[in-house]
């Protein structure tokens, strides 16, 4: 398989500290690269981590604070110095438009590449169906307008060895029944088993809301923010963001294999408390509590 991580540009909520960059993420994904919510100083966080603005093929923002969006403009006008090949798109909240005008079109710049843009809006829905996935966003909760993304690869099929040499196939023939669904009377479900596709998901700043249950339905890494500590529970729902806690407790229900949390506030300096809260809220599966520059693989399939 291809593939498949995540690469931290940036962990800092609202204020860069020492140690923390503004928010940045990159999903490689396969062939494929997606950047979230690029910071201020994002640009140079790729250069650190290795990632050339060739590698970017879409560009997700989750809302116009600007942690979350301050980068963007040295972004697009990388992407465009560098002559990018393909077509870039863009997904951001439509309510933001004069935002992302701002940010695109901050200075003068030669445009070399195709922006494709393509806004979010309403309460959300699929933005894309590639073959290698389909990209949708669910509408969270923030004193402005926020949506979360979710990336879900499409099902297929594990071959058995034992049931194909079962039925006496072998050779070519296993490729065929693979493309045409049966052979002599053997269907391709007499030899294979399911194997449902990854499923990533981004989460950003927001409350507790069915969106964010939505986007992290049996998600197989869930990036995810974690501003506060437990004991700061009311300055979480007052601002619009999660806590440690909340944030596992989140994973826990829906059942995720692997949970990121980012996002912190520079009130905190010692990250391990993060990680003893979410393991006091009862998530089990693998955790990391995200840190500038890290590379995170996601899962093996099921």
């Amino acid at each position: 398989m291809s593939v498949r991580e995540l690469v931290v540009l940036g962990t800092a909520s609202q204020v860069p500290t020492r140690h923390r960059n503004h928010n940045g993420y990159l999903l490689r994904w396969g062939t494929e690269g997606l950047l979230f919510d690029p910071g201020e100083g994002t640009q140079r966080q790729m250069l650190r981590a290795g990632v050339a603005a060739h590698d970017l093929n879409r560009i997700c923002v989750t809302h116009f604070h600007g942690d979350h969006s301050l980068g963007l403009a040295g972004v697009i006008q990388r992407i465009n110095l560098d002559r990018v090949p393909h077509d870039v798109t863009a997904h951001y909240p439509r309510s933001g438009q004069r935002f992302f005008d701002r940010l695109r079109y901050a200075t003068a710049y030669r445009e070399t590449v195709q922006l494709i843009e393509a806004p979010v809006e309403g309460e959300g829905g699929v933005l894309a169906a590639t073959p290698a996935y389909t990209l949708d966003a669910r509408k969270l909760s923030h004193p402005v307008e926020s949506y979360g993304y979710r990336l879900v690869e499409p099902d297929g099929r594990r071959m058995l060895p034992e049931r194909l040499a079962a039925h006496g196939i072998e050779g070519p023939d296993i490729g065929r029944i693979q493309r045409e669904g049966a052979i002599g009377g053997v269907r391709l479900e007499d030899v294979s088993e399911l194997r449902r596709g990854q499923r990533f998901a981004f989460v950003m700043d927001t409350r507790l809301c069915d969106g964010v249950y939505a986007l992290a339905d049996a998600a197989d890494m869930l990036v995810i923010e974690s501003t506060f500590l437990n004991e700061d529970i009311e300055l979480a729902v007052d601002h619009g963001h999660l806590t440690a806690g909340q944030a596992a407790s989140i994973a826990r229900d829906c059942g995720v294999r692997h949970l990121v949390l980012t996002h912190f506030s520079q009130r905190y300096t010692e990250p391990e408390e993060f990680e003893r809260q979410a393991r006091a809220a009862g998530f089990e599966g693998e955790l990391t509590v995200a840190h500038d520059l890290l590379r995170v693989a996601l899962p093996k399939r099921r």
